[in-house]
């Protein structure tokens, strides 16, 4: 999930790309699109930079016993042939 810092930041980026004329409204509009990105996205599924390093590991060795299996089956059914 993204933090309220990081909202604010997306939010800040988006405010600099606004049009001179609409700096006006800008205190308006800030806080209507800091309450619609958090919203978005909060609704998107993230993970942590941890949760994603910890199933990529999981992944790598449920990969790797696959691919044993395989190999052994391969060598049994060499053996039936």
């Amino acid at each position: 999930m993204l933090d309220n810092q990081t909202i604010s930041r997306l939010s800040d980026r988006i405010n600099q790309l606004l049009p001179p004329q609409l700096q006006q409204v800008k205190s308006d509009f800030d806080a209507r699109l800091k309450t619609l990105l958090q919203q978005q996205l909060s609704e998107l599924e993230f993970v942590s930079r941890e949760e994603f390093d910890i199933q990529a590991r999981v992944l790598q060795r449920t990969r790797a016993k696959l691919e044993a299996l395989e190999n052994r089956l391969t060598e049994l059914e060499q053996k039936l042939s």
